[in-house]
């Protein structure tokens, strides 16, 4: 484990400063993942843009849950796969799903499922991806935008995931129920 600081308002780089006030408004909180990506302002900022451009983008509420959570359980983020079951439960997401996907059993429809196998696909083969696999992924609805969208969900998971790994970031109090 690599010693890093859970930054606080006072302890925080300047720069840091309103990126955690901003966290600290929408959260009610200073996530800990936060508090340890301040010690980086560029780091925090784009963490946090990436986080937004995610919720904005066109996948449903279970689409990015499924995205997240396939990403963190690959990764065995301590911090992460709490965290986003919380998240799903707060964007009313069926429990079964997030249980399914942290148990790595079948999804409930075929789509679900065609997102996890390509999002996987794309983490394991460092981006490469079978054309078949491809195809799957286009027949059950799904688009060139979508695709560019787990990409974009990926790179904000590696932010995180890694970040907790080399940090050991401590779990929120709020996220210990869905550990």
């Amino acid at each position: 484990m690599t010693d890093f600081t859970l930054h606080t308002l006072e302890s925080a780089p300047d720069a840091s400063k309103p990126l955690l006030e901003d966290s600290a408004r929408i959260y009610g909180m200073i996530p800990k993942l936060h508090a340890v990506l301040a010690e980086s302002p560029e780091a925090l900022e784009a963490y946090k843009q990436l986080h937004n451009h995610v919720l904005n983008s066109s996948l449903t509420a279970e689409e990015k849950t499924v995205v997240w959570q396939t990403i963190n359980v690959e990764h065995g983020c301590h911090y992460c796969v709490p965290a986003h079951s919380m998240i799903a439960n707060m964007m009313n997401v069926d429990s079964g799903i997030v249980q399914a996907l942290r148990d790595r059993t079948p999804l409930p429809t075929e789509k679900l499922e065609v997102l996890r196998d390509t999002t996987l696909a794309i983490l394991k083969d460092r981006g490469v991806i079978d054309g078949s696999a491809l195809e799957r992924f286009y027949a059950v609805g799904y688009g060139k935008q979508q695709l560019l969208e787990i990409l974009m969900t990926l790179s904000q998971k590696v932010i995180s995931n890694y970040i907790n790994h080399i940090a050991d970031t401590p779990l929120d109090e709020a996220f210990k129920p869905f550990a």
